[in-house]
């Protein structure tokens, strides 16, 4: 993966960097030099959010002063590496509280981060003397996973680098991992997800990492892992093409935070699971008014073929469920009916307990990884009547969101502690610290949600 970049721990000579918000920089700008309170009123510069100003000196840069909005907000300070200089080194020089040195730190690796397998970057990004936490450095690294396999082609990053990165995390953390790969899906009964991968040349798979103590509370990781979706038989129209080798972002968040769980040793007994297909076109690709059995047992009838990542996911759910683990959570690419509700930063959060729910959206507020609580309102079912099975995997353009969440709902077993995020997983353009290209979206609430949830 790209390498974690913008820290070091030593440097012959690091520069002055004043991390303010407007209140602050108030105080501490009447207290420098008339010189300097000419220069920054002259660049009309009051520390506003997203903003740098660099200082003068008698040999060039003698610092620098962030402007940061929310100090809560990691992304606040996100913007410094690329709008600091290149090859420049900076040491915080004003007091910062524990939680806003923590986000400064967050923050600086995640505007670190250029993609960069394909093209070198333009610049390097300036360099933070710090030394953070493990915790820090894990989160940032999870991150930026998810940035990097969202952003592979799928010719780089289809089901067998799924299935390798997982591996690699297993293998790295004491893990064990089982796949189920081609036809051995319908000899095991995963009969949705050999349905919907059958037309690729590359065979579709299920992806199992176990890990943890067998006594410790049970938690079961679910994602999409469409590593291409061209919408099957009916085909999506080139613009909507376009950006599908980012349909295996819930995969890519799903393996990711099993890679933040095990690292930083979270006391639950982990089963990741990725179903991992390619939507393909080909003789032998699922087709519109068919109707598959699921492992569950509940018959289906394919309204869409591009209805397809909830297909894979209904078998995985199930085979979660079989397992009676204290909470599922699966995060999917799943409909462009929650971006057109909430936009792309904000991911729909669908469950069936209030507490798991609440406390997701309290990690939310508090670790401004915000998302948005949405309703399984089960009237809503009707949008899935079929006529000759129990249900169809589509059917509507009414509540498109709802309607997938109750889809995958079925397929929980009642009692089963689950919740759904539907995510995006994606920057549709550059903004500080956020380049374009493939993001980690609640994520580090996630975590946050989950280290409260279990720590001891």
């Amino acid at each position: 993966m790209t390498p974690l970049n913008g820290f070091t721990s030593h440097a012959t000579h690091a520069l002055p960097l004043y991390v303010l918000d407007r209140d602050g920089f108030a105080a501490w700008n009447a207290q420098q030099p008339a010189n300097v309170q000419a220069w920054l009123a002259a660049q009309q510069f009051t520390a506003a959010h997203t903003t740098v100003a660099l200082l003068p000196g008698a040999d060039g840069i003698a610092g620098a002063v962030v402007g940061v909005g929310d100090a809560a907000d990691a992304y606040a300070y996100a913007h410094a590496p690329f709008a600091l200089p290149a090859g420049t080194t900076w040491k915080v020089a004003n007091p910062l509280d524990p939680i806003s040195a923590s986000n400064l730190q967050l923050g600086w690796g995640l505007g670190s981060y250029r993609f960069a397998r394909y093209r070198k970057p333009a610049r390097a990004p300036a360099q933070l003397l710090a030394s953070p936490s493990q915790e820090v450095l894990d989160v940032v690294t999870a991150c930026l996973r998810v940035r990097d396999w969202v952003n592979t082609p799928t010719e780089d990053m289809g089901p067998q680098q799924l299935e390798d990165a997982a591996r690699e995390l297993a293998d790295a953390h004491g893990g064990a991992l089982e796949v189920i790969a081609g036809d051995e899906l319908l000899e095991l009964n995963f009969p949705t997800i050999h349905a919907v991968g059958r037309a690729s040349h590359r065979a579709p798979r299920l992806i199992v990492l176990r890990w943890g103590k067998e006594d410790a509370p049970h938690l079961a990781l679910v994602g999409k892992g469409v590593c291409f979706d061209t919408g099957g038989l009916d085909l999506k129209p080139a613009d909507g093409m376009r950006n599908m080798k980012k349909d295996m972002g819930g995969a890519a968040h799903a393996i990711a935070l099993a890679g933040l769980v095990m690292a930083q040793q979270l006391p639950v007994r982990l089963t990741l699971i990725v179903p991992a297909v390619e939507n393909a076109v080909g003789p032998d690709a699922f087709r519109p008014g068919e109707v598959i059995t699921t492992r569950k047992g509940i018959t289906v009838e394919i309204d869409n073929t591009d209805a397809e990542g909830r297909l894979i996911l209904c078998d995985a759910l199930t085979y979660a469920s079989e397992q009676k683990p204290e909470a599922i959570i699966d995060f999917a690419t799943l409909t462009g009916a929650a971006r057109i509700a909430l936009g792309p930063d904000l991911p729909a959060l669908f469950s069936n307990n209030d507490v798991l729910a609440n406390q997701w959206l309290q990690a939310g507020d508090a670790t401004r990884d915000p998302l948005w609580r949405m309703p399984l309102w089960r009237p809503y079912l009707r949008y899935l009547n079929s006529g000759i099975a129990d249900l169809a995997n589509s059917g509507s353009r009414m509540a498109g969101a709802v309607s997938a969440a109750l889809y995958l709902e079925r397929f929980i077993d009642d009692g089963q502690v689950w919740a759904h995020l539907d995510v995006y997983a994606w920057n549709d353009g550059e903004r500080p610290g956020r380049p374009a290209g493939g993001e980690a979206l609640a994520l580090r609430s996630a975590w946050a949600m989950l280290k409260a949830r279990y720590a001891a």
